[in-house]
């Protein structure tokens, strides 16, 4: 196969994202957005993918991957998390820093290397920010968790991932302690802006907006 440009894996990494696991289809104006270019970019860049056996697309239904260009985009997000879980817990990086420097590493190619760095790592499931690292075949480990949004009051919880990795929200979170691996316990909801009140296992009360509670990920705790 012709080699891939790292734009391409970007792309391929995109229409992947939009569409999820599902094989949903993405449309120009998706795909434009989430990668902050034209509609006219994004269409040179279907046709140049589609040439390549990478995506389908078709007027007016949108585009969607190949199982090709699923696995070149499956590895991209693979490298990603490991190095995501590498830098965290190899280097000392916290978890809003790690993202862009993972988007630089997603793109060296030797498939030795992100081998050894699985191994060495132990073969994480999970990356700092609680998403499903794919293995070598692509699959994914996925688990049973809930945005806290929908939580009860009375519920013991544990936080298991996030929905929104940027810097600002991942900082707010350390600052409440609410890192990966936080438990707490729903004590109240308010019905007027959908906040919700919880403690914390320090003892330590606290009220978050619906916006955090919708992005904050978490289980049920048993027992």
């Amino acid at each position: 196969m012709e080699n891939i440009s790292q734009t391409e894996e970007n792309y391929l990494k995109a229409i992947y994202q939009i569409t999820g696991q599902d094989e949903e289809r993405a449309s120009t104006n998706a795909i434009a957005a989430h990668m902050q270019t034209s509609a006219a970019s994004v269409t040179d860049m279907i046709l140049r993918l589609k040439s390549k056996g990478l995506v389908l697309h078709e007027n007016r239904r949108g585009v969607s991957l190949t199982p090709q260009g699923r696995s070149v985009a499956t590895l991209l997000v693979r490298k990603h998390r490991l190095w995501e879980v590498f830098l965290v817990e190899k280097l000392g990086f916290s978890w809003d820093e790690v993202h862009d420097i993972a988007e630089q590493l997603e793109h060296i190619k030797s498939e030795e290397l992100v081998a050894r760095l699985d191994s060495y790592l132990g073969h994480p499931r999970f990356d700092p920010h609680g998403d499903p690292i794919p293995d070598a075949e692509g699959n994914f480990l996925f688990r049973k968790q809930a945005p806290l949004a929908e939580s009860q009051v009375g519920e013991k919880l544990v936080v298991v991932g996030v929905q929104d990795h940027s810097p600002a929200f991942l900082q707010y979170l350390d600052q409440q302690s609410l890192s990966l691996g936080a438990r707490l316990e729903v004590l109240g909801l308010f019905d007027y802006d959908e906040s919700m009140h919880i403690r914390l296992q320090s003892g330590q009360e606290t009220t978050l907006s619906k916006k955090i509670c919708q992005n904050l990920l978490v289980q049920v705790v048993k027992g």
